[in-house]
């Protein structure tokens, strides 16, 4: 499949594992590539998970990708513990940027008067869909699964991907396979959410 970096191959039969060992071997063209690949689906991440009051700050896409861009520059540290480890990593990433973001926002919003602008709590657009305890306690349970369940929850939950892209992610022998470790790993999420 290495070959594949060279043009031979098919581009998306890459797995993002493959990728990264180009990169961290030294191949620039792999981090193009990665960088085309991840994009995207952050963007998708993304979307609607920073609030209102923090978007005239930062805008959401320039998070995405100044969170990608830091964590491409630094995929020498990076140690992938199992296929689909690398989506994971990005997204905590980003949602620590978004955090951070945010903790900037409330700082500024505390600095001036009250009467020149009021604050804007309102909620994002995944805790008005879901509530944010419901988002705490899937968290919560999310951080006790599984590496592999994690990863593949987190791709098909919030990367939106189909059975053969997660199959491909974490390098499954089939979608079938890939099904099933979704499915195991939100059986878990489900039970300890109670």
């Amino acid at each position: 499949m290495d070959g594949s970096l060279d043009g031979s191959l098919d581009e998306s039969l890459e797995s993002t594992a493959t990728l990264v060992r180009a990169l961290q071997d030294g191949n620039a063209a792999a981090r193009e590539r990665l960088f085309q690949r991840c994009l995207p689906l952050l963007r998708r991440w993304a979307h609607g998970r920073l609030p209102q009051r923090a978007r005239d700050l930062a805008d959401t896409d320039d998070l995405v990708q100044v969170s990608l861009l830091r964590a491409l520059n630094n995929m020498d540290r990076f140690e992938a513990g199992r296929p689909g480890a690398l989506l994971a990593y990005l997204r905590t990433i980003l949602l620590n940027a978004v955090r951070e973001e945010l903790r900037r926002s409330d700082r500024r919003s505390a600095d001036r008067h009250a009467e020149v602008e009021p604050a804007d709590d309102a909620p994002s657009v995944l805790e008005r869909a879901i509530g944010q305890q419901t988002l705490d306690a899937y968290e919560r349970a999310l951080s006790v699964l599984t590496e592999k369940q994690r990863n593949a929850v987190i791709l098909r939950l919030e990367f939106d991907m189909t059975y053969p892209e997660i199959a491909m992610e974490m390098e499954a022998e089939s979608s079938a396979a890939a099904r099933m470790l979704v499915v195991r790993g939100l059986a878990e999420l489900t039970r300890r959410m109670g």
